[in-house]
């Protein structure tokens, strides 16, 4: 499994936007929902996520999100 700390210290209750600071939470998807998902960050915080901006996510992949919306999904290895 993927730690999510190797892509940064951002989490789902402090994404550093303040409206914006640009920041993006590396999560886990637990579960998906047509357009949504249901994430997890590395400290365990789960949300629903948006998932509009990217194609065919399944449980397991690693997504970038950003005011609960979905950004890009992270390739292991990349």
């Amino acid at each position: 499994m993927i730690d999510l700390s190797q892509y940064g210290t951002c989490t789902l209750d402090d994404d550093g936007c303040t409206t914006c600071g640009d920041a993006a939470v590396p999560v886990r998807v637990r579960s998906c929902n047509g357009t949504t998902a249901r994430c997890e960050d590395r400290t365990g915080q789960e949300a629903t996520i948006s998932t509009d901006f990217v194609d065919d996510v399944r449980p397991g992949d690693v997504l970038l999100v950003h005011a609960s919306v979905a950004l890009s999904r992270i390739r292991p290895g990349a």
